[in-house]
């Protein structure tokens, strides 16, 4: 087990830093996601729909931050350009315009994918003793799920 991040194998932090980096860029694009519904949800639900995607993208750029400073700490390139980030994410941009549900819906997937990448990176930090990474991939993919349920449960309500 890896004591300290710089004590990971060249291999390890290949592996670590490329599923963080996946990880940045899913949020990045979510984030971004969230703040343009934010912008322009309209209807009955605005109030509290407003409020939720705030939260979210608040949540989602601090988290950006969390994911980038750990890929650092393991001696490693954060990736940082929006056109890297949306080349490399597995959540895609939401382009147009849309009512409420949809709004919610394209959330709700792109919180299930940002869960499941950071479960991956989680088992990959396991993998090479990374404790202290997978501790920050478990409890960042918590969040998703967590806002995965809200979302959900704004759904059934549509």
């Amino acid at each position: 087990m890896a004591d300290l991040a710089l004590d990971l194998s060249p291999n390890a932090q290949t592996a670590i830093a490329d599923a963080l980096n996946q990880s940045v860029a899913e949020t990045a694009v979510t984030t971004m996601m969230a703040q343009n519904f934010h912008w322009n949800v309209e209807g009955m639900a605005f109030g509290p729909l407003h409020e939720l995607f705030q939260t979210i993208y608040e949540d989602h750029f601090t988290a950006q931050d969390d994911l980038a400073e750990r890929i650092k700490a393991i001696d490693m390139h954060a990736e940082g350009t929006l056109a890297g980030m949306i080349n490399r994410s597995k959540v895609v941009e939401a382009e147009g315009a849309f009512d409420a549900s949809e709004m919610l819906q394209h959330l709700l997937k792109a919180q299930m994918t940002l869960a499941k990448t950071l479960r991956g990176a989680a088992a990959i930090a396991e993998e090479h003793g990374d404790l202290l990474t997978q501790d920050l991939a478990i409890e960042r993919g918590r969040e998703h799920e967590k806002f995965a349920w809200m979302l959900r449960a704004h759904l059934k309500s549509a």
